[in-house]
């Protein structure tokens, strides 16, 4: 699949079979994080592949999303900071958030490209999550993501106009212009 059509077929899925999607693809989809652009080279992401069906409920609780129950698998997606924070200190939280997000959305695109449904769930209770799958407390939850096939199809939703968020020079500015050229 190019990547102008997987881009534009990544969604938001909260709806799945019962089928069970192939471990082995979802470790394919895991791989692709460490390939994200990470702070120093410093790569501070670690992964929980949840299969256990008792674990997978407790995360639907924990997340308060009754969607993820449905899913044979959940990815979890941690940050360990510790050698970010050693490295840049305080501006290394930000570049944990900022590589999670980059090596997120590399995920999101081969699960999309595999053919394999998910949705990005952030809310939940951290220390829910800590507690049943054992995460020390030092290490940080980014977010949980339960795979499966899509069942039915889902409606998109609308994505906001480029003109609406692009400026030019200075924010709120949006003429694009042409430097004066100089001879």
């Amino acid at each position: 699949m190019e990547l102008d059509k997987t881009i534009k077929e990544r969604k938001s899925v909260r709806d799945y079979t019962s089928k069970t999607p192939d471990w082995r693809k979802i470790i394919e989809c895991i791989d692709s994080m460490r390939l994200a652009p990470m702070a120093g080279n410093i790569f501070s992401l670690k992964f929980i592949l949840v299969s256990d069906s008792q674990k997978i409920q407790k995360l639907a609780e924990a997340s308060q999303q009754d969607f993820v129950a449905q899913s044979q698998y959940v990815v979890v997606v941690c940050t360990d900071k510790k050698m970010i924070l050693n490295e840049y200190e305080k501006r290394g939280e930000i570049y944990c958030k900022q590589q999670a997000g980059a090596a997120i959305q590399n995920f999101l695109l081969k699960i999309t490209e595999a053919r394999l449904s998910t949705c990005w769930v952030g809310h939940f209770v951290e220390n829910e999550i800590k507690r049943e799958l054992k995460i020390p407390p030092e290490i940080d939850v980014e977010a949980i993501f339960p795979i499966g096939y899509e069942k039915g199809i889902s409606h998109r939703k609308r994505k906001p106009n480029l003109d609406n968020l692009l400026y030019f020079n200075t924010y709120k500015n949006k003429k694009m212009w042409k430097p004066k050229r100089v001879d």
